[in-house]
């Protein structure tokens, strides 16, 4: 494949601003602006909030709505993808997130993960073949009980979590309760839920969810699904994978990405730092677009890799988020121009 004049565009969303694939599409513009003759857009994402839009829109597929249950018993109606191939893809911030539930009243003792469940079997009977879920932004800390009750103790189908905290199964409730709403006491009341829903998992499943890492992501959901064989991976690695990054940069001269605030935690297991490893492996030229840079993580960067701020291309914050479609089309123009050829 001629890749002289290619450059690809794979960003994460700029959050509050634009979703990855306008942000793809403005880096493209302003690729073409600077001269090179072929753009690819890739909108990518770490498997957290965004997900399900990214893979829609760099791989195709239905967008799907089903009513599930909520976090907090009520019916909602969710959003997921099937794309080409047979891979569903499920956010279960979409079922079981906390941004479903009035700011300051989730109950979570009582938040449950059923609708996560639900929508699996959904994309089952839809004639998915594999599901991907993201577990970003829950609402919960069942230890995904409501999801594995709701599948009947048995996945349909292969499940890959997209998963990217360390966090043992039982300190779920100590990490992340508090964060949804738990008091101390509910706290106490989580972790020995846990454990004993840690305890019941072994004796139906024959799996320690306890020594499996990651398993308290989302709650504790990452590791119930992995009692019944859903097997827990990085997040940008699957989104990538799932998007064919790997094959499209080997078609290409030069690689820009970007996110909405670039800091010293972009470079670990986020969209940025996925893309510099990738694209560092082939020695490709990688320019970086973000709608504000820490000076924490320009020193961390890799040798000759380009940056622009949009707040510096605007002149300030308030350009940035007014008008972050154009200024990321003049920022990847900027770090085109010396690429081209």
């Amino acid at each position: 494949m001629d890749c002289v004049a290619a450059v690809l565009c794979c960003p994460d969303k700029f959050r509050g601003t634009l979703t990855a694939a306008e942000a793809a599409s403005a880096l493209a513009a302003g690729a073409g602006d600077a001269g090179f003759e072929r753009t690819i857009e890739l909108p990518l994402a770490d498997g957290g909030e965004g997900t399900l839009d990214a893979l829609l829109a760099a791989r195709g597929g239905e967008r799907r709505e089903d009513w599930v249950t909520g976090p907090d018993g009520t019916p909602v109606r969710a959003a997921w993808g099937l794309l080409p191939g047979g891979l569903a893809v499920v956010e279960m911030a979409r079922a079981s997130g906390l941004a479903l539930i009035a700011v300051g009243a989730n109950d979570a003792v009582a938040a449950t993960t059923r609708g996560t469940g639900e929508l699996i079997a959904r994309a089952s009977e839809a004639g998915a073949t594999s599901v991907l879920l993201g577990v970003g932004g829950s609402a919960t800390t069942d230890g995904g009980l409501g999801a594995i009750e709701a599948l009947g103790w048995e996945l349909p189908l292969p499940v890959t979590v997209a998963c990217d905290v360390d966090t043992p199964f039982i300190d779920a409730a100590r990490v992340f309760a508090p964060q949804k709403g738990a008091a101390p006491d509910e706290v106490e009341l989580l972790r020995h839920r846990l454990l004993a829903l840690a305890a019941s998992l072994r004796r139906r499943t024959g799996i320690d969810v306890t020594a499996v890492p990651g398993a308290g992501a989302a709650g504790g959901l990452a590791g119930g699904l992995a009692a019944l064989g859903a097997t827990l991976r990085p997040g940008f690695d699957v989104v990538a994978e799932a998007a064919s990054l790997e094959r499209l940069l080997d078609g290409v001269s030069f690689v820009l990405t970007g996110e909405g605030r670039l800091d010293a935690t972009s470079l670990s297991g986020k969209v940025v730092g996925g893309v510099l490893r990738a694209a560092g492996a082939r020695a490709l030229p990688v320019g970086v677009i973000a709608g504000a840079v820490s000076e924490d993580v320009v020193p961390l960067l890799p040798a000759g890799v380009g940056v622009a701020s949009l707040v510096e291309v605007g002149g300030s914050v308030e350009a940035a988020l007014a008008d972050a479609g154009s200024l990321a089309r003049r920022a990847a123009a900027l770090l085109a121009r010396a690429r081209v050829g």
